[in-house]
């Protein structure tokens, strides 16, 4: 599972040839969530409160880029690394 990003902690991920609809996994710690691309909403999993607005702050400034990545991911291609949060 290719990973996209990485910041306070937070591991961002999507699977190769996932299940819609366009999503990535949230890690953190011991917690995990499914994120939809276009509405970010929790499709399963939880996480933290504090954690979960970090990942959906990160999610709206690089949605196109998810976007991409997804498209990638369902081809089997690598997708590109997305920046952290600052």
């Amino acid at each position: 599972m290719p990973e996209l990003s990485r910041f306070y902690g937070i591991v961002i991920q999507m699977y190769f040839n996932d299940h819609a609809p366009p999503h990535f996994h949230a890690r953190y710690q011991d917690q995990a969530a499914q994120i939809r691309i276009d509405d970010l909403g929790m499709m399963a999993g939880k996480l933290p409160p504090r954690i979960l607005g970090l990942v959906v702050e990160w999610a709206a400034i690089h949605q196109e880029e998810l976007l991409a990545a997804w498209a990638h991911a369902q081809a089997s291609e690598m997708p590109e690394r997305i920046d952290p949060l600052p």
